[in-house]
């Protein structure tokens, strides 16, 4: 059986792997769905699919940084611990 467009691209958004990508693989493909979104010219099933891979993408990409922001955290306090200490 032939795939339409939109199961392709709902395919797409089931994509498996998602926490395999790096913050920069998932903000730029995030940025290409937007601008597939807001160039138009693509049926609703196709802009649903792509709307819930942005989602998907978005979500990976806040993981990325809450565990950047918890680093950062961690480091200061760590580095304040140390002054402290020292003080």
């Amino acid at each position: 059986m032939a795939k339409t467009g939109a199961m392709a691209a709902n395919e797409d958004v089931q994509g498996a792997g998602d926490d395999a990508l790096g913050y920069e693989q998932a903000r730029d493909e995030l940025i290409d769905v937007v601008r597939r979104l807001e160039a138009g010219g693509t049926s609703l099933e196709e802009s649903l699919a792509l709307w819930e891979r942005g989602e998907a993408l978005a979500k990976v990409c806040r993981r990325w940084l809450d565990g950047a922001r918890a680093r950062l955290d961690a480091a200061l306090a760590s580095e304040g611990e140390q002054s402290a200490e020292q003080g």
